[in-house]
């Protein structure tokens, strides 16, 4: 179930503070947060809730705020919560509407939260983004005639470290997810009743896998032959 939070595009002049408190409006994360367009993305973000029984889900800004926060310090999930519980401009980031001293929501929702912003959501986000902020036209842009302009520095420490290896299961899983929704869209577009591909099944044999260290070979296998 997920209902639309009405302080969803809430500035920084409404963020309520405690009597004593004074917050910088030129702190980094009040800025990044007037460069997302927060209204739209949760209009999107709410088709994924048709049921209206069921908990209330968390807003788009709690479950996308979170997950930049622990992307740009590299957090645990229960650091992530910690420093958003201790920190009012990561609280104006993730919505709240004014501080508050307990936290916001459990280090468990973190999962939940990379559920539902899985890799393609993410990347359909960022191009909203980028078109919420178009670029300046004071920029300087390259020249068209051909010369080269500037200097080009290359970095060895830019370079992603965080590669998958052949072997991860995990590209397994992902190749699986992947599939399953091009199936969904597929069948709900064309009307067409969807087949049996044990989704259950092969969910429970993937979580196996990765919660073990080193999984025998009957375990890769058996991942695999799913």
């Amino acid at each position: 179930m997920y209902k639309s939070q009405p302080y969803i595009q809430i500035s920084f002049e409404d963020f309520n503070q405690p009597l004593g408190l004074h917050m910088n409006p030129d702190n980094r994360w009040i800025k990044k947060a007037e460069q997302i367009p927060w209204s739209e993305l949760e209009k999107d973000y709410a088709k994924n809730f048709p049921n209206p029984k069921g908990n209330v889900a968390k807003s788009l800004r709690m479950a996308l705020g979170a997950l930049l926060i622990q992307k740009e310090y590299h957090y645990s999930d229960e650091e992530t919560v910690a420093q958003i519980q201790e920190n009012p401009y990561l609280q104006f980031f993730v919505g709240l509407p004014g501080y508050q001293e307990e936290a916001p929501f459990e280090a468990s929702s973190m999962v939940h939260f990379r559920e539902r912003l899985d890799e393609v959501t993410l990347m359909e986000i960022n191009e909203k983004i980028l078109a919420y902020n178009p670029k300046d036209d004071n920029d300087p842009t390259p020249p068209t005639d051909g010369s080269n302009s500037g200097t080009l520095t290359l970095d060895a420490t830019c370079a992603p470290q965080n590669i998958k290896y052949p072997t991860d299961t995990e590209l397994l899983n992902d190749a699986r997810t992947h599939a399953e929704k091009i199936i969904d869209r597929l069948c709900k577009d064309n009307q067409w009743k969807k087949p049996r591909i044990y989704r259950q099944v092969e969910k429970f044999i993937s979580i196996s896998s990765v919660v073990r260290k080193k999984p025998r070979n009957g375990y890769v296998h058996k991942f695999v032959k799913c």
